[in-house]
């Protein structure tokens, strides 16, 4: 395998000349190249063959009956919204603490998001203030599992099955993560909730450049996803082409053009193939850190509930409180090493400032503000990892 050099390293320019150690890399190679290729090359190059593939090789990995490609991961939880006749006057539950599209896709339908805070040590929602924030109103659950660790579905599913609210599972960051249900070891994406949603985004531990992927046990929710990502067209353009007579489609409701391409397609079964090296090498890495930056005093590392198992998609770290974020990150880009903030928060963005909040986002906002992201991907060395562990020491230590 000869590794492609991808231009987008996920870092920016720095007065010491550069990122030596950008944020992520995406791991792409000759063998991704070669199959993007022979998609352009076999003429269909659009939805087709390689996105149907794609599609039962994802659900086979992680064992759900049904997998629907789209074009991103937000395009995936509106679908999974629209399929479930989610809009206006429904309330959806979700964290604030998640990039905006989480929130986004429930506005965008017309439905009223309703944040509640997470669990500080896996930056997931906090599973014990979920029912003082369930009305007559809430139709759906969307459960974010945060930089691949695992929201506690365990805890999370009886709540909901208990007040009939379907869960949707913003899964974004998770492919290759793993969560212990009933005893056994099992992927995110089986599905657990209702509908699982993926991110193939370069950020991601495998990637299509942008795609997106809905899993479900329901066959009728996949029906609904699959007409509703090619324009509402009754009859889709795979069959009327390869049809031997006429075919006339309907457009049967009011769709989008959600679609992955076929070129997208076979890259992301090639990443398939790698997903597994690719979550073992990030678990490596954040094996090192842990050993490296464990006995910083004042810096909270993230932690694996036993019944997690994360792909480490980000490596979070809570700053001590006598230290300032942006000092602390410049201070590490002045020495070539791209980090992140905290994730955002959607309550503190300008399009949610009118969400009426009864609960309490301490936790959210906290983690906003006091923690930061640290380098990590398949390809990090023993020696940037030092180098970054370093560097955090200094500034501890400052």
């Amino acid at each position: 395998m000869v590794a492609i050099r991808a231009r987008a390293r996920f870092g920016s320019s720095s007065a010491g000349g550069g990122i030596v150690i950008p944020i992520a890399v995406p791991l792409l190679a000759e063998e991704e190249a070669d199959a993007a290729r022979a998609a352009v090359l076999s003429g269909w190059v659009s939805q087709g063959p390689q996105v149907a593939a794609f599609e039962r090789e994802f659900a086979a990995l992680v064992g759900a009956p049904h997998a629907c490609a789209v074009a991103n991961c937000t395009t995936a939880l509106q679908l999974a919204l629209a399929a479930l006749d989610i809009g206006a006057g429904d309330e959806v539950i979700t964290v604030s603490h998640s990039f905006i599209a989480t929130a986004n896709v429930i506005r965008h339908q017309g439905a009223t998001p309703v944040f509640v805070d997470i669990d500080p040590e896996t930056y997931n929602l906090d599973c014990t203030r979920l029912v003082e924030a369930i009305t007559e109103h809430t139709r759906a659950i969307i459960a974010v599992h945060q930089m691949g660790m695992p929201c506690d579905m365990a805890a999370l599913l009886p709540i909901a099955r208990r007040h009939g609210i379907a869960v949707i599972e913003d899964a974004a960051c998770a492919a290759g993560s793993q969560i212990r249900m009933n005893g056994e070891w099992e992927p995110i994406g089986k599905p657990h909730g209702d509908i699982a949603c993926f991110s193939f985004h370069p950020r991601k531990v495998i990637t299509t450049g942008e795609g997106g992927m809905l899993t479900t046990a329901n066959a009728e929710l996949d029906r609904k996803f699959r007409l509703l990502r090619q324009h509402g067209m009754s009859v889709p353009d795979t069959v009327r082409h390869n049809s031997s007579s006429v075919i006339f489609e309907e457009y049967v409701v009011l769709g989008y053009n959600y679609r992955m391409t076929d070129m997208q397609a076979a890259i992301g079964r090639k990443q398939l193939e790698r997903l597994p090296e690719l979550v073992a090498r990030r678990r490596a890495v954040a094996a090192k850190y842990a050993e490296q930056l464990g006995n910083l005093e004042g810096l909270r590392l993230p932690t694996e509930p036993t019944w997690a198992r994360s792909n480490w998609q980000s490596y979070c770290v809570r700053l001590p409180d006598r230290l300032d974020q942006r000092i602390v990150m410049q201070h590490l880009l002045d020495d070539g090493i791209a980090t992140r903030r905290g994730i955002m928060c959607a309550h503190r963005e300008a399009p949610y400032y009118d969400v009426t909040q009864d609960q309490d986002l301490r936790q959210s906002e906290l983690a906003q503000d006091r923690a930061i992201l640290l380098p990590i991907y398949a390809q990090m060395s023993a020696e940037d990892t030092s180098k970054v562990s370093a560097a955090l020491r200094a500034e501890l230590e400052r």
